[in-house]
C-alpha cells in the first residue's frame, strides 16, 4: 500500500540530491593506504607522475653532473682571468724588491741622510705602484669568495706576505735590517702570489687546460728568476763588488731558470715558443743578456762589476719584454679556460633543454590521454550519481505522488560516447537506468491500482458505517430503557471509532478526508470534537485553553491527530485516572499538550516512536500494528505540526506544535454553539455515585424522550449555530437553514484558501468566496420543521451519495492535496 508524498522527507531527500559527491558506499571507509580505494584521478595522476619523476631523477642526476662540470670551468675560468692581475701585482713587487736591495747595497755602502732620502723618492713611485696593483687585485677577486678552498687558502696568504711588506718598508731607508730578511719578505709575497697563479685547477678530464695553467706559469718563473738575477747584479753595482756567496747564488738562480725555460718549452704551444723565440731575439734582451755574461767568471777570472744605471736599464728592458711574453701565455691561458666554460655551460644548456623537452612532451602526451581517460569517467560519474541521486528519486516521487495516468518516463541517453571500455559501461549503466524506470513505472502502477482499491473499499465501509449510525439514531429516538440506551450509546461510539479507522486507511492511503470546515473553529470546539470522536471521552479534563482559532481547512485533520493521541491515553492508562489537556500560546504558534499517567514507554521505544513522529515512514506490515502512530505522524506532516512524546512523571505527555499558519483570528461573527441533537448531560454525571470511578458507570436514572442525553459526536461540536447554516459544515446533522433573503453583500477581503499545496501555491476552496452572498440573515416568520425529520432526511441523502461513490467501479484518481469542495466533498 502506498502513501502519500511527506513534505519533510521530500525537504530531506531533495536537500541530501543536491549534493552530488556523497559517499556511494557508506558502509566502508575509504582508506588512503588501499590502493583499490584511490580516485580513478589519483591513480591516473600516479600512472603519469612516477614515470616521469623516474625520467627526472635521472635526468637530474645526468644534468647535476653538468651544471657541477659547468660550475667547475666556470670557477676556473675566473681564477685564469684574475691571472692578469696577479701578474700586474708580481711584477710591481719585482721591481720595487730589486730596485730595494740595490738601495740598500748603497746605502750601506754610505748611509748618509742625503743618499736616505734619495733612496726614499727612488722607492716611493715603485711602492705606490705596488699598492695599486694590490688594490686592483682585491678587486678583481671579490667574486671569487665563494672560490674552492684551497684558492681562498692561497689568497689569504698572498694578502698575509703583502702585510708584512707594508710592515718592511720603513726599514728600508735606515737599513737596519739585513737585505736578506729585507728581501725574504717579497721574495714570500712573489711565491705567494705564483702559487695562486698556479692554483686553478680545471679537473682531471682537462689535460690540456691543465697544461695551459702549467706554461703561464712557468713563464711567470722564468721572469721571476731573470727578476730576482737582476736584484742581485743590481744590488752588486751599487755596492761596487760581489759579495762572498753572490756568484753561489746568482749560479743557481741561473740553473732555476733554465731549468723553468726548458719546462716552459716542453708544455708551450709552437706558436708560443715562436713568439718567445721572437722576443728572445729582440736587440733589448740581447743587449741585456750580453751585459749579464760580462759577470759571469771567464777562465778563472774574477766577475766583473757592472755598470749600475746600465745594468738597470738593459734589465728593465728585458724584464718588459718577459713580461709582455708571460702576457700573451697568460692570454692564451684565459681565452681557453673562457672557451672550455662557454662550451661547457652550452652543453649543460642543450642537455637540460633537451630534458625538458622530452619530459614536457611526454607528460603532454600522458596530460591528453589521462584527461581524456579522467574526463570520460568523470562524466560517467557525474551521470551515475545525478540518476542515483536525483533523476532516479524524482522519478520515484514523481510516479509515487501521480494522480492520472502514468506519464512516459524518458531516460537521458549515454553521456560518454566514445567506443572504448568506458562508453560501452556507459551504455550498460543507462540500460540498467531504463530497467529501474521500468520496474518503477510498473510498481507506481500496482501501487496506483492497490490504493485505488484500498480507497474504494475504505469508502464502502465508511457507507456501511454511516448507515450503521443512522441506524443507532432511530433506535436511540424510539429506546426509552434506560440499560438498553446505553448498550446503543456503545455501539454508536463504536461506530464512531470504526469511521474514524476508516479515515486512518484514507489517511495512510495518500487520500485526505472529505470532512471540511470553511469558517476558523476554537482550538477548544477543536478539542471537544477530538474528545467525543473516542470512547472513553468522559476521562478527559480541559485544565487551560487559550482563546485561539483554528483555519477551517485544517479543522478536520487536526481533530482526527487530536483523537489519536487522546484515544492512546486513555487506552494505556487506568481507567481511574484522567487524561489533561491544557493548551497554551507560544508567540505567533500553539502547543497542546497531552497528560496521561498510564504505563509510559522505555528510552528506546520513546526514541523510536519520535522518530517515526518525526520522519513520517513508508506503510509496511508495522502500519497495521500501530496505525494511530503512523496516521499522527503523517498527519502532522501534512499540517507541518511537530509532534513530540515526553516521558512525564506519572505517564507520557504528548506535546503539539501548531505552526502560525494553522491558526486564524476570531470570525467576525462569533458562532454560539447550538444545543445539537445528540449532547451530553450534566443529568449522567450528576446520576452517577460519588464513590463512581471517573470513568463512569451507566446512568441509573430514566431520562425523557425529548431531554434524553445522548453521546455526542465530533460534527455535534463542530456544527455552526448562531445563524443560518450554508449546509457546508463538518458532517452537519441539523435541518435545512431558513430561506435567505437577498441584499446587498460585499465579499471578504482576504480570499478564502485550503492552504499550500507541493509547490507553496495557495489551494482554492471552491465556492468559498460566496460564502457572503449565501449568508443572509432568518425570516421572523418563517417556518421551522422538525429537525428530527430534516436530519433523517439529509442522513438519508448523504448515505446515498456515499453508496453510489463506493459502488463506482472505475478507477479513483488520487486529488492532490488541498482540492476540496465547500462541504468537503470531492470535485
Amino acid at each position: 500500500m502506498g502513501v502519500g508524498a511527506d513534505t519533510a522527507r521530500n525537504a530531506v531527500s531533495s536537500h541530501r540530491r543536491r549534493r552530488l559527491d556523497v559517499r556511494v558506499v557508506p558502509h566502508r571507509r575509504r582508506s588512503p593506504l588501499r590502493l583499490r580505494d584511490w580516485r580513478m584521478r589519483t591513480k591516473l595522476a600516479t600512472v603519469l607522475v612516477v614515470p616521469s619523476v623516474a625520467f627526472l631523477v635521472l635526468a637530474g642526476v645526468q644534468t647535476r653532473v653538468l651544471v657541477g662540470q659547468t660550475t667547475v670551468l666556470s670557477g676556473f675560468a675566473e681564477q685564469v682571468g684574475i691571472g692578469r692581475e696577479i701578474t700586474v701585482a708580481v711584477d710591481r713587487i719585482q721591481q720595487e724588491r730589486d730596485r730595494s736591495a740595490g738601495e740598500l747595497a748603497a746605502l750601506r755602502r754610505s748611509a748618509g741622510a742625503a743618499e736616505r732620502d734619495a733612496a726614499i723618492r727612488a722607492l716611493e713611485p715603485l711602492q705606490d705602484a705596488t699598492d695599486a696593483a694590490v688594490a686592483d687585485l682585491r678587486r678583481a677577486a671579490r667574486p671569487l669568495a665563494d672560490a674552492d678552498v684551497s684558492w681562498r687558502v692561497a689568497y689569504a696568504e698572498v694578502l698575509e706576505a703583502y702585510d708584512r711588506i707594508i710592515y718592511i718598508r720603513p726599514t728600508v731607508p735606515p737599513a737596519v735590517l739585513s737585505s736578506d730578511t729585507i728581501l725574504s719578505n717579497y721574495h714570500r709575497a712573489v711565491d705567494a702570489l705564483l702559487n695562486l697563479l698556479a692554483e686553478p685547477t680545471p679537473g682531471q678530464d682537462r689535460p690540456a687546460l691543465s697544461d695551459a695553467v702549467l706554461r703561464y706559469v712557468q713563464m711567470a718563473r722564468v721572469k721571476e728568476l731573470a727578476s730576482r738575477i737582476r736584484g742581485q747584479l743590481y744590488a752588486a753595482a751599487r755596492a761596487g763588488r760581489y759579495g762572498p756567496e753572490d756568484q753561489v747564488v746568482l749560479a743557481d738562480l741561473r740553473a732555476q731558470q733554465l731549468a723553468a725555460l726548458g719546462a716552459f718549452r716542453a708544455t708551450a704551444t709552437d706558436e708560443e715558443i715562436r713568439r718567445y723565440d721572437r722576443m728572445s731575439a729582440d736587440p733589448a734582451f740581447v743587449a741585456a743578456a750580453r751585459l749579464e755574461e760580462q759577470s759571469l767568471p771567464i777562465n778563472g777570472s774574477a766577475p766583473a762589476v757592472l755598470p749600475a744605471a746600465q745594468w738597470w736599464d738593459a734589465s728593465e728592458q728585458r724584464q718588459e719584454l718577459l713580461r709582455q711574453t708571460e702576457a700573451g701565455v697568460l692570454g692564451d691561458g684565459v681565452r681557453q679556460a673562457d672557451g672550455a666554460a662557454s662550451d661547457q655551460l652550452r652543453t649543460t644548456l642543450l642537455v637540460a633543454g633537451g630534458i625538458v623537452a622530452v619530459l614536457l612532451v611526454a607528460v603532454l602526451i600522458s596530460v591528453l590521454v589521462g584527461r581524456s581517460v579522467a574526463r570520460s569517467i568523470r562524466m560517467l560519474r557525474g551521470q551515475a550519481l545525478r540518476i542515483a541521486q536525483v533523476e532516479l528519486p524524482d522519478a520515484l516521487d514523481r510516479l509515487r505522488t501521480v494522480t492520472g495516468g502514468v506519464p512516459p518516463m524518458e531516460v537521458a541517453p549515454a553521456v560518454v560516447r566514445s567506443l572504448d571500455e568506458i562508453g560501452e559501461l556507459a551504455e550498460a549503466f543507462v540500460a540498467v537506468h531504463r530497467s529501474a524506470v521500468s520496474v518503477a513505472v510498473e510498481q507506481a502502477l500496482m501501487r496506483r491500482n492497490v490504493n485505488a482499491m484500498f480507497v474504494n473499499l475504505a469508502r464502502r465501509s465508511q457507507v456501511l458505517v454511516e448507515r450503521q449510525l443512522e441506524l443507532l439514531d432511530e433506535l436511540e429516538r424510539e429506546e426509552n430503557d434506560p440499560d438498553q440506551l446505553e448498550n446503543l450509546f456503545k455501539l454508536d461510539h463504536l461506530a464512531a471509532r470504526m469511521r474514524r479507522n476508516d479515515e486512518s486507511l484514507l489517511v495512510l492511503a495518500g487520500t485526505e478526508s472529505t470532512r471540511r470546515w470553511q469558517r476558523p473553529v476554537a482550538l477548544g470546539t477543536v478539542l471537544l470534537a477530538a474528545a467525543a470522536e473516542i470512547e472513553q471521552y468522559r476521562r478527559v479534563r480541559h485544565d487551560s485553553v487559550a482563546d485561539l482559532h483554528v483555519v477551517g481547512h485544517a479543522v478536520g485533520e487536526l481533530v482526527h491527530l487530536l483523537a489519536e493521541l487522546l484515544e492512546n491515553a486513555t487506552a494505556f492508562s487506568r481507567p481511574d485516572t484522567v487524561v489533561s489537556v491544557s493548551t497554551r500560546a507560544d508567540g505567533a504558534d500553539a502547543v497542546v499538550e497531552i497528560a496521561d499517567q498510564g504505563l509510559g514507554m522505555s528510552p528506546t521505544a520513546l526514541a523510536q516512536a519520535n522518530a517515526v513522529l518525526a520522519t513520517p515512514p513508508a506503510a509496511d506490515v508495522a502500519t497495521v500494528e500501530r496505525m494511530g502512530l503512523f496516521v499522527v505522524s503523517h498527519l502532522a506532516a501534512r499540517l507541518g505540526v511537530r509532534v513530540r512524546l515526553d516521558g512525564g512523571r506519572d505517564g507520557l505527555v504528548a506535546v503539539l506544535h501548531l505552526p502560525g499558519t494553522l491558526l486564524a483570528p476570531a470570525p467576525a461573527e462569533p458562532l454560539e454553539p447550538l444545543v445539537p441533537a445528540r449532547m451530553l448531560t450534566a443529568g449522567i454525571a450528576a446520576a452517577a455515585s460519588a464513590d463512581q470511578p471517573v470513568a463512569g458507570g451507566r446512568p441509573p436514572v430514566l431520562v425523557p424522550r425529548q431531554a434524553r442525553p445522548v453521546p455526542v459526536r465530533a460534527e455535534d461540536v463542530l456544527a455552526p449555530v448562531a445563524g443560518p447554516v450554508t449546509g457546508g459544515g463538518w458532517w452537519s446533522r441539523q435541518g435545512p437553514s431558513v430561506p435567505a433573503q437577498r441584499g446587498p453583500v460585499t465579499p471578504p477581503a482576504v480570499p478564502v484558501t485550503g492552504g499550500t499545496n507541493a509547490r507553496g501555491l495557495p489551494v482554492r476552496v471552491p465556492m468559498a468566496q460566496l460564502a457572503a452572498v449565501t449568508r443572509s440573515a432568518p425570516s421572523p416568520g418563517a417556518y421551522e420543521p422538525d429537525p428530527d425529520a430534516v436530519g433523517g432526511m439529509l442522513s438519508r441523502l448523504y448515505s446515498g451519495v456515499r453508496r453510489a461513490e463506493a459502488e463506482d467501479t472505475a478507477e479513483l484518481p488520487v486529488p492532490p492535496a488541498g482540492w476540496h469542495s465547500e462541504g468537503g466533498r470531492r470535485q
